[in-house]
Parts: C-alpha cells; sequence; structure tokens
C-alpha cells in the first residue's frame, strides 16, 4: 500500500470565497513505513492573506513574492499522489481547496489521479468520540513529539499526521466510505475499520525473526496505552 500524508496551508478558509493555497506538502509511506520521500512547496496566491490565517501560519504574503505558483507546480505534484491513497486531517478542507486549485487550471479533481482519501480527523473521533481530536491532541494522546510544532506548517504536520496514524491504526487497514460532500467529486475516503479482499486469494507468509520482535513491541506498546488491557497478551488464568 502506498500512502502519503497530505496538508496544505491556505490564505484562508473558504475557497469558495477565491483563498488559494499557499504551501503544500505531502510524506511518503509505502506498506506503513516511511520512505524519506516528499513533495514540499510554498506557492504564491497572488492575493492577500486573511489575518487570521497569518496568524495560525505564519507565511507572510512577503515571502511569498518570488515563490512559484501551484500551476507551477501541478504536474509534479500530481505525479507525487497519483495512484496513492491520501491521508489528510481534515479531508475535506484539503481537497476542497485542492479541487479548486485544479479547477481553475481546467484539470480533473484530485480524485481522479488518487486511489482513495483517509479522513484521520474522521477516524479520531470514531475512536475518541467527545474528545478533542485535532493534531496537538492526537500527538499528547499516541505520545508522539510535536514540541517543534509552534505554527501550521504543510511539511512538518504532514510528517507528524504519519506517526499519528501509525499509531492510531496499529496494523488494520481501512474500510473504504463515502464522505457525502461534494468537494471531493467521487473520491472513496476511508476510515479505521477492517475490509479484507474477498476477489484476491488469501496468501500466509510466515514471520521473520525480526518481524516477531516488532510484533512484541507493538503489544508492549498496546499494553503500556491500554493500561494493562491489551487482549493479545497472554494472562495468568489463576488471577
Amino acid at each position: 500500500m502506498r500512502q502519503i500524508f497530505l496538508d496544505t496551508e491556505t490564505t484562508g478558509l473558504e475557497h469558495k470565497l477565491g483563498h488559494r493555497i499557499i504551501e503544500i506538502a505531502g510524506v511518503e509511506m509505502f506498506n506503513r513505513r516511511l520512505t524519506n520521500r516528499h513533495f514540499h512547496s510554498y506557492l504564491n496566491p497572488e492575493r492577500d492573506i486573511d489575518a487570521g490565517a497569518l496568524a495560525v501560519h505564519g507565511i507572510s504574503r512577503e515571502f511569498l513574492v518570488d515563490k512559484p505558483r501551484f500551476a507551477d507546480v501541478a504536474v509534479e505534484f500530481l505525479g507525487f499522489v497519483r495512484s496513492a491513497e491520501l491521508v489528510i486531517h481534515n479531508a475535506a478542507f484539503d481537497i476542497g481547496f485542492l479541487n479548486a486549485e485544479l479547477a481553475l487550471l481546467d484539470m480533473a479533481p484530485i480524485g481522479t489521479v488518487c486511489n482513495g482519501i483517509c479522513d484521520t480527523l474522521r477516524m479520531a473521533k470514531d475512536l475518541h468520540p467527545g474528545k478533542k481530536n485535532n493534531l496537538n491532541a492526537l500527538c499528547e494522546r499516541y505520545g508522539v513529539d510535536n514540541s517543534q510544532r509552534t505554527l501550521h506548517g504543510a511539511l512538518l504536520d504532514a510528517e507528524i499526521l504519519a506517526e499519528v496514524y501509525l499509531a492510531m491504526t496499529r496494523g488494520q487497514e481501512s474500510l473504504i466510505i463515502d464522505l457525502g460532500d461534494d468537494n471531493n467529486a467521487g473520491i472513496e475516503v476511508t476510515s479505521n475499520a477492517f475490509i479484507a479482499n474477498r476477489h484476491r486469494p488469501q496468501l500466509v507468509r510466515r514471520a521473520s525473526p525480526e518481524e516477531i520482535v516488532a510484533h512484541a513491541d507493538v503489544l508492549a506498546s498496546i499494553e503500556q496505552f491500554s493500561k494493562g488491557k491489551c487482549l493479545w497478551l497472554p494472562r495468568d488464568s489463576s488471577g
């Protein structure tokens, strides 16, 4: 499975009001392992940045004057995400902006390029109903270091999201569901559940010694986070 953990920063909250993307970043993961490949670019939006947005990401229009426009990086970006599942926190926001940018170039929506979308905000809400589920809260909940995140930044946030996703899923695959938002142009969006591919023959592979050690480490981590309630560890029946 090839996944791209994606984040954007923008001039404001509503692409329908003409706001634009000013930073875009994607971090690649293959079979749940980061590959150290990433895409990152600041973008000249050719418009002002809302004061509220500037307070969040700290990226000024002056800084972006000599940066490329979205049109200049669109082909390279689409090549990077092609055929991958996009993993995004609050996917509707980023997908709405991406599709708006692509529409300005008379290009097809992102759903024609990528292989589905996983919305980690929806995943977190399913796992932790009634709790804060922003990226900072998830970092604290799962013990992910976000000490460098003083301001929002697309590349750093994408890297942090990858770590949070691994902690939340712990080896589970995703169940394809419909986001129900026209911004996604028919893209399949995934949540945190498991679905087997009934059309693919099952292949049994024995774990290597290294994988057995890694599995034990994961169980120990689950045991710690669940405060001694990991179901996959043997228990003393005499208790």
